[in-house]
């Protein structure tokens, strides 16, 4: 295939889609979240880096145990069931085969969350003390009076609010607001996009107060163990958090988290994850970092969500659109193909069925598929294989590679995509003007130097979508290698 974008060059990198709760089924937003991040790790991996990429799911807290119980299951029995389901992504998706899951029941996370509880410890940043407070079972939140719209979560509107009152463990997440505040001024790109960032500092700024990081294990038994107290359980954030460290064997591979992870001095981490875990993701978890002495995460990329017609997906609505179900009626990489380029890299987005059919037809029915097909017809019928490769052994051409890999670099995944589908519009344009198919007739010879030039542009587009749409890119490319016009690649699907 024709891939300028590998290039003898080898460093170490890391990247972690956020863990989702095994509570329900997986969604359409994880499933953009994490297909951004199977192109970045693509991406990376095809310039010659080492790369690390980790997911998982994160499986305690109250609202799993309390489904558990409602369903008459063991805790462990449901988090398994659901487990497997956000595992069979990796399939359905066509993720990258050597991604890490992560489970945070897995027996070396728990033991992973409990040497980081003792560093936090040991640097007088826990203590216990009597508490009450407004909680949302939702977000697995306190949640503040300012942060209530009537009387409810605004995330999780039919859900009551909580009281909470109770002797729990605290994590001094108010002695880091000057340490936060220093990081986010030291790199003004911590959190991506910059109006992210400012909201995190806003939120810091206003002053930060310790939050709860355990739960008495009589009223919720259903997490990791606090060290040296048998009567209470870590609170889910804390322990989950921990699982991007604790997939690199922390601690006790010191070389292979250093080499994935970094340093103090060369921070390494890209960490991926919706605008619900802005706060978690960038302050919380880089205090807790900071306490147990670690390395920061290098970059936060924050998302938003996905809504269907102009609404929050829900069951009572009926608008939500299941991952699955789009793979098995459109494919792998039409699902790819429509959250890549679709969807806004940073604001919320509205996906509805009817869109996705109409992107489905309009772009990959008669777009890609149609593209490949008119050329591969042509070339089959008036060029060799041999031909074919003698022809793009010499091309060197790695200006639209560049442009792409900078735009993935940048996280802005549809614009990527707008500078393949600007080839096949180039190229469409070009069959129009040049019209091959009648030039053969007249003049063999400039005939086949336009087919010649038109493989190029297929060849060119396979080695674009080598890392967003992967099972395409090795259709196209065996094609043009065998030249052999292949199968359609997207058939017409009635409504």
């Amino acid at each position: 295939m024709f891939s300028p974008r590998r290039i003898k060059f080898m460093s170490a990198r890391y990247i972690t889609t956020t863990l989702p709760y095994v509570n329900a089924d997986p969604h359409i937003g994880f499933a953009l979240e994490i297909i951004k991040a199977d192109v970045v790790a693509r991406s990376w991996a095809l310039q010659g880096n080492e790369v690390f990429f980790n997911t998982g799911t994160d499986e305690h807290g109250q609202k799993v145990w309390r489904e558990a119980v409602k369903r008459g299951m063991e805790s462990q029995a449901y988090v398994d069931e659901y487990a497997a389901k956000f595992k069979a992504l990796k399939e359905k998706l066509n993720l990258s085969p050597d991604l890490h899951f992560i489970r945070t029941t897995d027996p070396h996370h728990k033991k992973a969350a409990q040497e980081f509880w003792k560093r936090c410890a040991a640097n007088d940043d826990i203590y216990k003390k009597n508490y009450k407070i407004k909680y949302c079972v939702g977000c697995e939140l306190e949640k503040t009076d300012s942060e209530i719209v009537s009387g409810h979560c605004p995330l999780h509107p039919n859900a009551e609010l909580e009281i909470i009152d109770e002797e729990n463990y605290f994590f001094r997440f108010s002695r880091y607001q000057q340490p936060l505040l220093d990081l986010y001024a030291t790199k003004p790109d911590f959190v991506v996009p910059d109006f992210r960032l400012n909201e995190v500092k806003l939120f810091v700024e206003r002053g930060l107060q310790d939050f709860s990081i355990s739960r008495l294990k009589e009223k919720m038994p259903w997490g990791v163990d606090v060290p040296d107290d048998p009567d209470h359980v870590m609170y889910v954030w804390f322990d989950a958090l921990i699982n991007y460290i604790s997939t690199l064997g922390w601690p006790e591979d010191a070389e292979n988290f250093k080499k994935f992870w970094g340093t103090h001095e060369q921070p390494n981490a890209l960490q991926l994850g919706g605008k619900d875990n802005l706060r978690q993701q960038s302050a919380m978890w880089q205090a807790m970092l900071m306490s147990a002495g670690l390395p920061n995460s290098k970059q936060i990329v924050i998302q938003g969500f996905i809504t269907s017609g102009g609404q929050k997906m829900s069951k009572s609505l009926g608008n939500v659109i299941n991952p699955f179900e789009l793979v098995e009626r459109y494919g792998t990489d039409a699902v790819r193909y429509v959250l890549l380029r679709h969807t806004s890299p940073f604001e919320d987005s509205d996906l509805t069925l009817e869109t996705i059919h109409e992107h489905y037809t309009a772009h990959l029915t008669n777009g890609l598929g149609n593209f490949v097909a008119r050329i591969m017809k042509l070339s089959e019928e008036y060029l060799t294989a041999t031909e074919i490769a003698n022809y793009l052994k010499d091309v060197k051409e790695t200006g639209s590679f560049k442009e792409f890999n900078n735009a993935i670099e940048n996280f802005r995944f549809n614009e990527a995509m707008d500078i393949i589908w600007k080839h096949i519009s180039g190229a469409d344009e070009l069959i129009n003007k040049k019209r091959p198919f009648d030039l053969v007739k007249t003049d063999i010879g400039k005939g086949k130097e336009e087919i010649r030039n038109l493989i190029w542009r297929v060849s060119r587009v396979a080695g674009l979508l080598e890392c967003v749409m992967p099972e395409t890119a090795r259709i196209i490319s065996n094609a043009v290698s065998t030249n052999k016009k292949p199968e359609n690649l997207f058939p017409r699907i009635d409504k």
